[in-house]
């Protein structure tokens, strides 16, 4: 390279200025090079050592690519003892702040992270906002961390902006609403986004994402008419409708989708082959209507037929159909017998079904195996508590009570009014919560008068529930 630029110094063509640029230029593109083979090799650490030295050798080697490979290594499983900050801090301070590839790269690790309120400061920091993969970045953060409201309310926000909407936005958001259930808010934000675009009603997609709120929020019924509406459906489609069928315990009507489901598809011309999540939902319609020995059927079949290779919530449906029928001594043996490693969720499922039966013995050996994966979680001492106390065993369950060192994390629940959603919170106790919780009461009184007026029978009302 430098025998190149010598050549063109020596013909006019560069200046000494352009060398030192064109050098420079040249170096950074060869170890930008260096991080991408490194990434794509699966070797995410010698990726991110690789972008420390070549800083430490001069920031001059570093351009806007390289602080993408970084964010990029940053994000895999392998490089989490690395800390995202010291990336974040070199974007301030070469000034790589304002490119929006960048800020939505670090909105989308610190999600990943579950670092939801730094995304939020990066998003709040980039002065060009006009981008709409920053925004469903952001917006997606929040309904990745369980902070749906707050996905809703940035939405919200985005409409009233007059940001153009895509395909992906309002399919983020109506994941939002399903997951608080807020039906009327979800149907309003598809209207608005076929409205803006007329294209966006034929995305199937999308019409997924919809059909998946429906599912998600109960609303089995208008899950179905928009179902037969969808004149072309694919395995998500099916997959969703036969999920909100076995939700609502409509296990033949469940059954029945996925039998049709294998059947050429007179519209679409086209057979449908059903995947591992569709046999999620099949299992659960199986479990759900008690269904045993359907299910074992459905299971063997997913792997003969199919060639599919069941994952842990393949296996977890097959406990909860085996425990829902009472067979607990079966479960125990399905669960030792599973190729794979059993997680907490398969292990509760029996020691739930052990305290619905009583069965102290085998709920003490479950709760010992579960102790070796994770024993700081509340309901497995209630649990078995709640088993001790329907034997009569005091002393056990004062014991098991007394081994508790924390509280139960606060339920949390949402009501939809109109275009406002609240959120409600258990187990608060501060002034602000006691003057809410005093409105209720007030509200509820006036309703009761009401309905004591029209000679309605109200039983069991307490003013200070």
């Amino acid at each position: 390279m430098r025998g190149i630029l010598r050549h063109l110094d020596s013909l006019g063509v560069v200046n000494k200025f352009d060398s030192f640029v064109l050098y420079y230029h040249t170096k950074s593109l060869k170890s930008n090079h260096t991080v991408k083979h490194y990434l794509e090799s699966g070797e995410p650490i010698k990726a991110l050592l690789n972008f420390r030295h070549r800083f430490r050798q001069s920031s001059s080697f570093i351009d806007s690519f390289s602080v993408l490979f970084a964010i990029r290594a940053l994000s895999a499983p392998k490089a989490s003892s690395f800390d995202g900050t010291q990336i974040h801090a070199t974007v301030r301070k070469l000034g790589f702040n304002t490119v929006i590839q960048i800020q939505t790269s670090l909105v989308g690790f610190y999600s990943a992270a579950g670092n939801v309120d730094d995304a939020r400061q990066v998003f709040d920091e980039t002065s060009d906002k006009q981008s709409i993969i920053l925004w469903t970045a952001m917006v997606s953060a929040y309904n990745e961390n369980d902070r749906s409201v707050e996905a809703i309310e940035l939405f919200q926000r985005m409409e009233a902006e007059k940001m153009e909407l895509d395909e992906v936005i309002v399919t983020v958001a109506l994941s939002a609403c399903a997951d608080l259930g807020a039906v009327q808010m979800g149907e309003r934000i598809y209207s608005c986004g076929v409205k803006r675009k007329r294209r966006l009603a034929r995305d199937l997609t999308l019409r997924n994402s919809l059909l998946n709120m429906y599912v998600k929020s109960g609303e089995a019924e208008k899950a179905r008419k928009l179902f037969d509406e969808t004149k072309r459906k694919d395995v998500t489609t099916y997959t969703s409708m036969i999920f909100g069928y076995a939700l609502n315990g409509q296990a033949q009507e469940s059954l029945e989708l996925f039998n049709k489901m294998k059947t050429i598809d007179q519209c679409q011309d086209i057979v449908i082959t059903p995947n591992d999540v569709t046999f999620i939902g099949v299992l659960m319609a199986c479990s759900h209507g008690g269904l045993v020995e359907e299910g074992k059927q459905y299971f063997k079949s997913m792997i003969v037929d199919y060639n599919l290779k069941p994952r842990a919530a393949h296996f977890g449906c097959m406990v909860d159909l085996l425990c829902r029928a009472g067979h607990l001594k079966d479960a125990h043996e399905f669960i030792n017998q599973m190729p794979i490693k059993p997680n907490t969720v398969i292990w509760r499922t029996l020691l739930s079904a052990c305290s619905l039966h009583g069965n102290v013995e085998l709920g003490e050996e479950v709760q010992r195996r579960i102790f070796e994966l994770d024993d700081d979680h509340v309901g497995d001492y209630v649990a078995l508590s709640n088993i001790y106390a329907s034997k009569g065993m005091w002393d056990e369950k004062r014991k098991m009570r007394d081994r508790v060192r924390k509280r139960r994390v606060p339920g949390k629940s949402w009501i939809e009014l109109g275009s406002i959603i609240t959120e409600f919170v258990s187990g608060h106790d501060d002034d602000d919560e006691q003057l809410v919780v005093g409105e209720i009461s007030e509200a509820l009184r006036c309703l009761v008068s009401c309905m004591t007026s029209f000679h309605c029978v109200v039983e069991d009302f307490n003013c200070n529930y």
